[in-house]
């Protein structure tokens, strides 16, 4: 499996987890946090990069699961 970067991005119906580059969400929560919850689980699994983006869309942070020797906490 190759590992994509995870995005939590706004939603219709809340917020969403989508793979880098995919057309559809990957899984739909009610809040930002749930959908956070999930993507550092699938970028973890990955080794990937999560990317957290604000309501209108700009990217508000990023976490690296991936290269980092110190990977953070949570």
């Amino acid at each position: 499996m190759t590992s994509k970067n995870q995005h939590v991005v706004p939603h219709q119906d809340g917020w969403a987890v989508k793979g880098e580059g995919n057309q559809r969400a990957t899984s739909v929560h009610d809040t930002q946090q749930q959908a956070f919850d999930a993507a550092s689980q699938i970028a973890r699994n990955q080794q990937s990069e999560l990317v957290i983006h604000r309501p209108d869309g700009r990217i508000r942070d990023k976490n690296s699961y991936g290269h980092d020797p110190f990977p953070p906490k949570g």
